[in-house]
């Protein structure tokens, strides 16, 4: 049928610069799971290729439920997107 997939040339934007291991606390120690809604929200940034550039959006999802409670989206990687 013609059909093939789209070949994007460069590279994804750099997202994510790790800090030392001491200054990345494990607030919920790996453990995922809530027995009730509200107890515990994850929060996640991810970024989308548009016909205009990259937009970045952030989510904060209730683990019990898996809803998403929160998000934003902006067409920048700085702080204010994740306190959005």
């Amino acid at each position: 049928a013609g059909l093939h997939g789209v070949r994007r040339n460069g590279k994804p934007p750099r997202t994510t610069i790790p800090g030392p291991p001491d200054h990345r606390p494990d607030l919920v120690e790996r453990h995922f799971r809530a027995e009730r809604p509200d107890r515990l929200w994850v929060a996640d940034i991810t970024y989308i290729r548009t016909c205009s550039g990259w937009v970045y959006a952030a989510f904060v999802t209730d683990v019990c439920t898996r809803r998403v409670v929160g998000w934003q989206v902006a067409t920048h990687l700085r702080t204010e997107l994740a306190l959005d």
